[in-house]
This record gives C-alpha cells, structure tokens and sequence, in this order.
C-alpha cells in the first residue's frame, strides 16, 4: 500500500521553500516530487501552501534523496545553476496536455528562454500557446519543472504564478545568468 504524502520546509536564499513527495511510480525511484513551493509572504503560509496542497498532515524528515534534492535547490538559489531533470516527479494528477508541457519545460537548459509559442510549436500544436501558458500556471513543482523559462511573445516575462509574479521570475532567471525586461512588460522607461 502507498503511504501517504510527505513535506518538509527548508531555508534557502529567497525565503523558505517547501518539497512534498510521495512514494515513486517505479522501482527506479523510490520517491517522486509532487508538490514544491516557493516562498510565499511567510514561512508559515509556506508551510499552509505545501501543507494543503500535497494533503500531508506534518511536516517529516527528508529521505536522503530528498535531502540531495534539496540541497541542490539551496545551490541553485545561491547561483550555482543546477539542472533537475533527473529528478523523480510524479504528475499523476495532471491532465495529460499539462504533463507534455511540463516534460517539455523540462528539457529547457538553465539559463535559457523560449517563447509559450514556441513550447506550443514544439508539442506540434502551435494555436496552443495560451493552453500552454495556463499549464504553466498550474505548474505543481516550479523550479524543478522551470515554467519560470517560457516568456510571453517578444521576450516579455509574462505571468508566473508564484509569490512576487514576475519579479520572482526574473529573479530566477537572473539566477541562471538569463534578463528579462520588465520595463517592457510594465511600460517603464528603460
């Protein structure tokens, strides 16, 4: 029988973040991330987020291939880029366009952008870049699936769901040695 979900809160450069995890779909893996938040206003509403949204009751030590894990994300945050497609997501909840857009995500190196229309064109459906831009804003494990890469059409940064919106996408990218600017999204000079 599956156990239930787990969660953990650490401390990272930005603020506090969450990672949630549950049993892995495969032997391979023996756990697989299904919820990862960043930081939000608090810690504690960091910890309501990731909480509700992965349905583990309290918090719990890490396995060590979540403590990896983790440790990985603080090096990333720190600007020590770090790739995490080798890690163990399980999407099982997601529709079945939202997980392609997610693989897809995925296979963005650190540091580069693409377009939600050029996402769209790459899954072979180009009038689908807004579906792919509200995949993204469901996106259940930000930063390991870098929805924070896919700009809006003429290298705006476009929505991101995350606490702080687009400065926290800019932030992410300037992380990755990538700029987005946002005077053009906001109408700034500059």
């Amino acid at each position: 029988m599956k156990k239930p979900a787990s969660y953990c809160l650490f401390e990272t450069p930005l603020g506090w973040c969450g990672i949630a995890w549950s049993e892995g779909p495969d032997t391979a893996a023996p756990y697989a991330v299904i919820r990862f938040q960043l930081p939000v206003a608090t810690t504690e509403m960091t910890e309501e987020r990731i909480r509700q949204t992965s349905g583990a009751p309290q918090p719990s030590p890490p396995p060590p291939e979540l403590a990896e894990v983790i440790d990985r994300v603080g090096k990333h945050l720190r600007g020590e880029t770090q790739t995490f497609r080798d890690v163990a997501v399980d999407l099982t909840r997601a529709a079945v366009f939202a997980r392609k857009v997610y693989e897809a995500a995925r296979e963005i190196p650190a540091g580069r952008t693409i377009t939600y229309a050029d996402l769209a064109n790459n899954l072979g459906q180009p009038n689908a870049a807004r579906a792919v831009g509200q995949a993204l804003g469901r996106n259940p494990i930000p930063l390991i699936i870098p929805c924070h890469r896919i700009l809006a059409a003429g290298g705006k940064p476009g929505g991101f769901s995350a606490y702080g919106g687009r400065v926290t996408k800019a932030k992410l990218l300037a992380l990755e040695g990538a700029v987005v600017n946002l005077c053009l999204e906001l109408g700034a000079d500059g």
